[in-house]
């Protein structure tokens, strides 16, 4: 198992000083050049040299991409544009409220869309199958703001059922140690504020986990229908070992590797794409706060965020790799 992660995590590398170069050639050919970025597009001739050598930008190219490497491996990200304060900073702020949305998100996801695909697969062609086959693509098909407000209106608005915007009330009383703030609750003992994180969180999540739930119950229930009518299945139940061991252990245990590479990926996306269903909620994430560095050309929020989920990306493939060692012990020695 060391030596699948040392592995694996030899192979990112490469991956990620790519990315960068990617990057750095985007900053380099962007119009005018970062510093009309920064300055505007009325900016002088000489207002724009000024900032080139400010950034160092009029050294030669090989130059600034080893300063640019050297930078990122050093989590120095730049100053953004909009707050004046460092870019990793403001990660570090807002990201623990991105990471909660999008860890209950995928966690509805794979609660519903697990036992959903399978019972849909067990029972093909009935009416659980069906109706788990149209639903799915409905929640492919609405966007996920669309299904935000909708929920947003009836629920918080209507009903008054949870909280519309934001991530505590004003008046709960809660201290802030890791940022998570269901966990500092609990924590600190503070457990009325852990209940109010999470009635802040639940219809944003509601509307993320749409997509990913809609996309889990087709892969799981293509992945058992096509598991179940493989040769050592039925020599399983040849055997005479119980349906529920056959189910549990032939079945499903190996219709989940597809299954786990669709989770680790919709993760990914939805750390990196929870933008819209922020801004509907007023969530102060990182994506509402990617939404506004997009509006302000802020471009060192943008490439900090960019490398943020790279590497976010790159880490999740690697705990998918280790998940499918986990179910396939197989998988280790390739």
């Amino acid at each position: 198992m060391l030596r699948l992660v040392v592995r694996r995590l030899l192979q990112l590398i490469p991956t990620l000083l790519g990315l960068s170069v990617l990057l750095f050639l985007w900053l380099d050919r962007l119009p005018g050049g970062p510093a009309s970025a920064i300055l505007g597009e009325k900016a002088t001739e000489a207002e724009v040299a000024r900032i080139n050598r400010a950034l160092g930008l009029d050294q030669p190219v090989y130059v600034q991409y080893w300063r640019f490497l050297k930078r990122i491996a050093e989590l120095d990200l730049g100053t953004s544009t909009q707050t004046g304060q460092p870019v990793w900073d403001e990660f570090v702020l807002r990201f623990p409220a991105t990471v909660e949305l999008s860890l209950l998100a995928i966690l509805i996801a794979v609660a519903v869309g697990v036992p959903l695909g399978y019972f849909a697969a067990r029972n093909r062609g009935g009416w659980l199958d069906v109706s788990a086959v149209s639903g799915s693509l409905v929640g492919i098909c609405i966007p996920v703001f669309f299904l935000a407000l909708i929920l947003k209106q009836i629920f918080a608005v209507q009903l008054g059922w949870f909280p519309s915007y934001g991530r505590l009330d004003t008046g709960i009383n809660a201290t802030d140690v890791t940022g998570f703030a269901v966990l500092d609750g609990i924590l600190t003992g503070e457990f009325d504020a852990s209940w109010n994180a999470i009635t802040h969180l639940i219809l944003p999540a509601v509307a993320l986990a749409s997509i990913p739930l809609a996309v889990i119950v087709r892969m799981t229930r293509a992945s058992v229908l096509e598991v179940q009518d493989e040769d050592y299945v039925r020599t399983a139940e040849a055997k005479g070992l119980k349906r529920s061991v056959v189910r549990s252990r032939h079945v499903l245990r190996n219709a989940m590797l597809p299954v786990v590479t669709a989770v680790g990926l919709l993760t990914g996306s939805l750390l990196s794409g929870a933008v819209l269903t922020e801004s509907v909620f007023a969530f102060g994430g990182i994506g509402s706060f990617i939404r506004q560095a997009i509006d302000g050309r802020d471009y060192p929020v943008l490439v900090g965020f960019i490398m943020f989920i790279a590497l976010i990306y790159v880490l999740i493939n690697l705990l998918v790799d280790l998940a499918y060692s986990l179910i396939d012990p197989r998988v280790r020695v390739h």
